[in-house]
């Protein structure tokens, strides 16, 4: 997974991000616990994740969306981007994006890297262009040096995605109680927590919610057996995308990876607690209604899918 010095290539040798990934049994699997990463570019990369230069008038940055300390989202319903414009859909977290299927709720993106131009081009978040980013980040001593010195073609567009990207891949949340548990710690998860799990993985959460995001790799329909609160139909998800009538009300399943941490809930962010968010996915999606015994487990078990961003080393 190492390019060696003697190689050819148009840069510098760099590390391509490698996830050592874990194994259990069951339809949660553990966030991976060690990566390799080039700390280089993520070093780059985060610095312009930060930066407002990305936006048209230097007001926004991803990371007046993406709280690094907060949860990796910015905890309202919808963004604020330039000239205070509101964005139309909850800003979900950062955190553990690369192990998402697709980006975006309706899943328009492919990868990370295509996702990044998202942002910088919608009028209603940064308001940008490429050509604009690179003029300015050109102007700038410590974005124009570092460029150069990671790469002979200097700030580029695909430099700019590369950059934030690997930046992006080193934000994961591996050590959570649930993934401790997983591996082995049965001491990690409280007993209320340990029922939750039961119910979670036997009521049919875990048919969407599985994998090492818990969610985040299939598409799925909001409101698969019973009628979604009015306020959840506004938006009809991938049918904005394609108009194809299949697609109406489906998003991708989104990862539940620190979901205590980044409220509000759903796509408009107009449901602004768990238990009532559980609530509505016990009825919409599996046709059940939980008793408030069931609800407190569940929730409690949610609490266990919370960790912090790993510390590169």
């Amino acid at each position: 997974m190492y390019l060696l010095s003697g190689e050819k290539t148009t840069e510098q040798a760099y590390i391509k991000t490698v996830y050592y990934f874990e194994q259990v049994d069951g339809p949660i699997q553990p966030i991976p616990r060690k990566l390799d990463i080039d700390k280089r570019w993520l070093t780059l990369g985060k610095a312009l994740f930060h930066s407002p230069l990305l936006s048209k008038d230097n007001t926004i940055s991803c990371s007046s969306c993406h709280l690094i300390d907060f949860g990796g989202d910015d905890g309202f319903p919808v963004s604020t981007g330039i000239k205070n414009a509101e964005g139309v859909r909850n800003s979900p977290t950062v955190f553990n994006a690369s192990f998402n299927f697709r980006q975006f709720w309706d899943g328009r993106a492919s990868s990370l890297s295509e996702q990044i131009a998202g942002p910088v081009h919608n009028p209603t978040e940064m308001g940008s262009s490429w050509a604009e980013v690179v003029e300015k980040l050109n102007k700038d001593a410590y974005f124009s040096k570092t460029f150069q010195k990671l790469s002979p073609q200097g700030i580029t567009t695909d430099n700019i995605i590369k950059a934030i990207t690997i930046y992006e891949e080193s934000l994961i949340t591996p050590n959570a109680p649930i993934d401790r548990y997983l591996l082995g710690d049965k001491s990690a998860l409280s007993e209320q927590q340990k029922r939750g799990l039961t119910y979670f993985i036997n009521y049919g959460c875990a048919s969407c919610h599985q994998g090492k995001n818990i969610g985040g790799n299939i598409f799925q329909k909001l409101g698969r057996v019973n009628d979604i609160p009015e306020i959840l139909t506004l938006d009809q998800g991938k049918f904005e995308v394609t108009k194809r009538d299949q697609d109406r009300y489906i998003f991708k399943v989104p990862s539940l990876r620190n979901i205590a941490d980044t409220g509000p809930y759903f796509h408009n962010g107009s449901i602004d607690n768990l238990p009532e968010a559980v609530r509505i996915m016990a009825s919409s999606q599996l046709g059940r209604v939980l008793t408030d015994e069931e609800v407190r487990d569940i929730v409690a078990l949610l609490g266990a899918f919370s960790s912090k961003v790993i510390e590169v080393q």
